[in-house]
């Protein structure tokens, strides 16, 4: 069973420290065949993977590939939740099964933004809604459905909360999970730049972790370490994790030309690990989220207006996912179940560089090779820089005088991590 850990900062399943690492495949459900699903669960397997993000209703903005089926009959602007095609929920348990036999936790979404009134997707009116009256009944009939797969439960996606009614679905939902699967991790995954969580939600008792997300804007990567600190100074204390940080090889949103890199991924997600949401990370590959085939569309004009994903099988061997597995290796070995950010150990004072500490140890995420000076004498010959490009350890030269240690710059290309003993 996954919990929250005892310092409320950490996860642990079956009594056992755990490193939420989750593959964003929201999509699944409506655009995955079995003998893919197969495919694809071995290689993340493989990779390190342990958590498999998947919206439980249609992803709004994902490559079609055949006419859009909801598994509730549409009836004008609303779903009837009464009329329920049972055959794609069987689809969806039978994958749910699967990935279970495969060691996966699903991590499922009730509520997509743009299924409800009043948020920044529903105002797109693209698709239909669920009526607030419904909201508790459709959460027990999934709630009930799923909670044999343990899953952990997004209560929202990609949301904001514009108005009150907005705030009141999501309760509805939140309590409705609590009441049908009380042991169950529930949380709300909010949209790109958002930090602020209305106090009801913020201050319920049945919410067990942050989520956040960096995204995608290019403008605002910053936000990986600045969300990371302030849920991490959050109250409640909670687990905190960047559940969206930008996907590998998506392009900049709101049309601006470009990617995101395998190297722009793995900084963000040291960035985020290193300033207080250590509890996991989550990685996306753009081809996989949104499932895209050799015959699919996909509407660049939907969402945050991205250009057009990679085929799923090329998305899928994207390296970036073995730089997360790799993280979480790294994480596991060291056994850092709660590292406390600190940024006074540096001199230079480069937001962008950044610093936690366990009892013993302190890491430092080095985005561009420099030579670095920072507080405190560091004198340990086990001390080692971390090539992440490479994924391997390489000694360090440094020298310590007057309270200052410097540490000589390596001959890494690319972002590393300092590991010094204290």
């Amino acid at each position: 069973m996954l919990r929250v850990s005892a310092n409320k900062k950490s996860l642990q399943l079956d009594n056992k420290p755990f490193f939420y690492l989750a593959d964003t495949v929201w999509s699944a459900f409506t655009n995955i065949e079995l003998n893919d699903w197969a495919y694809y669960l071995d290689k993340r397997k493989e990779q390190g993977f342990n958590v498999l993000q998947i919206n439980i209703m249609p992803q709004w903005d994902r490559s079609v590939t055949k006419e859009v089926v909801y598994p509730f009959e549409v009836e004008g602007q609303y779903f009837n939740i009464d009329k329920m095609d049972e055959r794609y929920f069987d689809h969806a348990e039978k994958m749910l099964e699967v990935a279970q036999e495969k060691g996966f936790i699903p991590a499922l979404v009730l509520l997509w933004s743009n299924y409800l009134p009043e948020t920044w997707a529903g105002n797109m009116e693209k698709t239909p809604y669920f009526r607030k009256q419904d909201v508790r009944k459709y959460t027990e009939k999934m709630v009930n459905r799923f909670k044999k797969y343990n899953p952990i439960y997004l209560i929202s996606g990609d949301t904001d909360f514009l108005t009150e009614n907005v705030v009141d679905y999501y309760l509805r939902c939140l309590e409705a999970t609590q009441e049908n699967d009380a042991k169950s991790i529930k949380v709300l995954h909010i949209k790109r730049g958002l930090k602020n969580i209305p106090e009801k939600l913020l201050n319920h008792p049945d919410l067990d972790m942050y989520f956040y997300q960096s995204g995608h804007n290019l403008q605002y990567q910053n936000v990986a370490y600045e969300f990371a600190d302030y849920f991490y100074n959050e109250s409640p204390t909670r687990p905190t994790i960047n559940s969206e940080p930008c996907y590998e090889l998506i392009s900049y949103s709101r049309n601006l030309y470009g990617r995101f890199s395998r190297e722009d991924v793995r900084k963000v997600a040291w960035q985020s690990v290193l300033s207080g949401a250590f509890a996991g990370i989550s990685y996306g590959a753009h081809g996989i989220w949104s499932w895209h085939d050799v015959d699919s569309t996909f509407g660049s004009d939907l969402g945050e207006g991205f250009a057009p994903p990679y085929n799923w099988r090329t998305a899928l061997n994207f390296e970036g996912a073995n730089d997360y597995g790799f993280l979480k290796e790294f994480f596991t070995k060291e056994n850092l179940i709660e590292l406390t950010p600190n940024q006074q150990y540096l001199i230079n004072d480069i937001a962008d560089i950044r610093i936690s500490e366990s009892e013993d140890k302190i890491y430092i995420y080095l985005p561009v090779n420099i030579p670095l000076s920072i507080k405190g004498v560091f004198e340990s010959s086990d001390d080692f820089a971390i090539d992440l490009e490479n994924r391997v350890n390489i000694p360090i030269k440094k020298k310590t005088s007057e309270g200052i240690t410097k540490i000589e710059m390596t001959s890494i290309i690319k972002d590393s991590v300092i590991v010094l003993k204290k």
